[in-house]
C-alpha cells in the first residue's frame, strides 16, 4: 500500500512524471518498493531470499554467488530493515507480559555483568503464548526501561517480572507479580520462561554471523524478533510480499543508527 509521506493517506493520482499526488493534502511523492530499489536481476534476488530464509550469513556464500559481498550485505540489509519496520509499528501488547532485559556482544577482558565494554542492552517484552518485542536501550535504569513499557504496552495488563527495584511503580499500571529466584532460578509457580527461551533464540541464531555491526544491530535485533514471531510460518513469501510492499523512502531513516 503505498502512503503519502506527509499525511499518510493512502489515496492518491498517479502523475505522468511516474510520481503520486496525494488526495487529501496534494503533497506530490515518489514510491519505490525495496524490493525494485535493488538494482540485481530477480534470477539473482530470488535464490539470496531464499538463503537469506536459511540463514546462510553472506561471508559463507562468497565462493558460490554471482554478486559481490557489499551487494549481498545491501540486499540483506534491506530485509532487515523491512522485519525491523514491522516489529517497530507493531500494536502495543495487553494481557499478561513478561519483561527481562539481557546484553548482547562477545566476550572479552575486564568487567562483566551490565557494565562490561562492548556490550548491547537489550529490553524484551513478551506476550505469554504470543508474540515479542525487543530493543535496544541506552543504559540499565527505571528510566529507560519505563519509557519502553509506556511505548509499547497498554495500561491493566499483567506484568511479570524479575525482583528488579525498577518494575516496582509497575503496580500503578495494572497488576505486577514478582518472580523471585534462588541461585538464578525462578521459585514459585509463574516463570518467565517465555522471554528468557526467546533470549536463547535470538543468541544462538546470531552466533554464526560472528559479530553484529553496531549501527545495524537494531535491524538484526528486529530480524531475530520477526523470525520469533513467525516461526511456524514459511518465511520467504512473507518476506518477499514485505519487500514488494514497504517503500524504500521509509526504511532510509532507520538503515543506520548511530550511537
Amino acid at each position: 500500500m503505498k502512503h503519502c509521506p506527509a499525511c499518510e493517506g493512502a489515496r492518491h493520482y498517479w502523475l505522468a512524471d511516474g510520481r503520486f499526488k496525494c488526495r487529501a493534502c496534494d503533497h506530490r511523492f515518489s514510491w519505490t518498493s525495496a524490493w525494485d530499489s535493488v538494482r540485481l536481476s530477480t534470477l539473482v534476488k530470488q535464490p539470496l531470499l531464499e538463503l537469506f530464509v536459511l540463514g546462510v550469513p553472506s561471508y559463507r556464500q562468497r565462493f558460490r554467488s554471482p554478486v559481490s559481498a557489499a551487494a549481498r550485505e545491501r540486499f540483506y540489509r534491506l530485509l532487515r530493515a523491512c522485519c525491523a519496520q514491522v516489529e517497530h509499528l507493531r500494536e502495543p501488547f495487553d494481557g499478561a507480559l513478561e519483561f527481562d532485559e539481557t546484553t548482547f556482544g562477545g566476550t572479552r577482558k575486564g568487567k562483566r555483568g551490565w557494565g562490561a565494554a562492548g556490550k548491547v542492552i537489550v529490553f524484551g517484552i513478551i506476550k505469554r503464548n504470543g508474540k515479542v518485542k525487543a530493543m535496544p536501550i541506552p543504559a540499565h535504569d527505571r528510566l529507560s526501561v519505563m519509557q519502553q513499557i509506556d511505548a509499547h504496552t497498554r495500561e491493566g495488563a499483567l506484568y511479570y517480572t524479575d525482583e528488579w527495584q525498577a518494575y516496582a511503580t509497575l503496580k500503578l499500571r495494572g497488576e505486577h507479580v514478582m518472580i523471585r529466584k534462588e541461585k538464578g532460578r525462578p521459585v514459585g509457580r509463574h516463570p518467565i520462561n517465555g522471554i528468557e527461551g526467546c533470549w536463547s533464540y535470538a543468541k544462538n541464531w546470531l552466533y554464526p554471523y560472528r559479530g553484529v555491526p553496531r549501527q545495524y544491530f537494531h535491524l538484526y535485533l528486529g530480524e531475530v524478533c520477526y523470525r520469533f514471531n513467525h516461526r511456524d510460518e514459511d518465511l520467504k513469501p512473507l518476506l518477499f510480499r514485505l519487500l514488494k510492499q514497504t517503500s524504500i523512502q521509509q526504511l532510509r531513516p532507520i538503515l543506520v543508527r548511530k550511537g
